[in-house]
């Protein structure tokens, strides 16, 4: 039987249509299974169980156990500077030196003074030693013998207001000289030599210079006052010294520099103020540093750390194993199931390396701590234990 015409040219369409699809519909589908990827190889570890202390920061600056200002206690021409700016001084060292001359000239005027007082005291200690003997002997009148016993007294006085100036005179003849009164180190001088330089008490006497005391040094921050409660509280159970006066139970504290990553200088806390700012809410508390080699510097800003809490045991994991999404913190957690699934926590301080969690984390989960930029919410891994070496599963897959 043949088939003519319409028949035979739809047949031939549809075998035609069957040999062209055919090899297509074969060839789509061995790409599907090509293309499913194998499960990304993670490594997990548990969370780090580890006894820590909570910590408070505080940004501070430091300041000098001593600060003396250098001001002359006399008026005068200044002679000369015995020191260089910056430069660091021992307690004794001269300093600044005042023209001494006119001193020299007034102590030594002060001396004849006395001298001559001292001279007119004998002559009226002899001429009432002979009143004694004329007065019983009626030779003279009991009035001329109270004269020159009056005249005794006032020569004593007058020695003893010559003495008085002498020691005056010395004083501000060795006030010339102006001797460091700690050690430290002295900044810039204010007067060069040639300038008059004005002393004495009031207030305006010429300023020299300024020395601060080096080692040790203090360290001054505020905190607030439910941190002040939470402190006392502490200090009262046993588990903290941060409200300590000082002594031996102070509390340890640890200090960076602003371009330091850890806290890596150790003090003890110095001091607690006795009473809290009205305006702002907030109480002064002082550490105190060793400052051997003059790193810390009156005025320079850092971070200190402050014990919180009562020592206890926390739960740690590597910082580079928690994501962020949005304002919140994340780490993936592999179920029995292999499947990567985020749990959202609360972040603590970081210790020797290692993030504390304080919430949201459990002694048994299996924490990615490798491999979190290769995964998403919900997917299933290969989990490889921290530590283990790298088995099939865990190669790159063949291209």
């Amino acid at each position: 039987m043949q088939i003519r015409g319409a028949g035979a040219r739809r047949i031939g369409i549809v075998v035609l249509a069957l040999v062209a699809f055919g090899p297509l519909a074969g060839c789509g589908q061995g790409q599907k299974q090509q293309a499913a990827p194998p499960a990304p190889a993670v490594t997990v570890a548990p969370p780090v169980k580890k006894v820590v202390t909570e910590t408070d920061e505080y940004v501070g600056r430091f300041v000098a156990v001593d600060s003396v200002e250098i001001r002359a206690r006399v008026s005068g021409y200044l002679d000369a500077v015995h020191f260089k700016d910056g430069q660091l001084v021992k307690q004794g060292d001269l300093l600044f030196s005042i023209d001494r001359r006119p001193f020299v000239t007034t102590l030594e005027q002060a001396k004849a003074n006395l001298a001559q007082a001292k001279a007119n005291l004998a002559y009226t200690e002899s001429d009432l030693g002979r009143a004694q003997q004329l007065v019983r002997e009626k030779t003279i009148t009991e009035q001329t013998f109270d004269q020159r016993t009056q005249a005794k007294k006032v020569a004593e006085a007058n020695v003893a207001a010559q003495e008085a100036a002498v020691r005056q005179a010395e004083l501000d003849l060795s006030f010339t000289e102006l001797h460091a009164p700690i050690s430290g180190r002295i900044g810039d001088r204010r007067v060069s030599p040639g300038n008059l330089v004005t002393g004495g008490t009031g207030g305006t006497t010429t300023l020299l210079g300024t020395i601060v005391s080096i080692d040790p040094i203090r360290f001054e921050f505020t905190f607030d006052e439910a941190s002040f409660i939470r402190y006392e509280r502490l200090a009262k159970q046993g588990a903290s010294s941060v409200s300590s006066g000082g002594g031996d139970a102070a509390a340890t504290v640890m200090l960076r520099l602003i371009d330091e990553k850890t806290f890596g200088h150790q003090g003890r806390m110095d001091f607690i103020d006795n009473v809290l700012d009205k305006g702002s809410g907030t109480i002064r508390g002082r550490a105190e540093f060793s400052n051997a080699n003059g790193l810390f510097t009156p005025g320079l800003f850092a971070r200190l750390q402050v014990p919180g809490a009562a020592p206890a045991e926390a739960l740690l994991v590597p910082d580079t194993a928690i994501g962020s999404e949005q304002v919140r913190k994340f780490v993936y957690v592999v179920d029995a199931d292999n499947v990567a699934k985020p749990k959202y926590v609360v972040l603590g301080q970081l210790v020797d390396g290692l993030r504390v969690i304080k919430e949201g984390l459990s002694p048994d989960d299996r924490v990615v701590v490798n491999g979190v930029a290769r995964i998403r919410p919900m997917m299933k891994v290969t989990p490889q234990p921290q530590g283990a070496p790298p088995g099939p599963a865990a190669a790159a897959p063949a291209k």
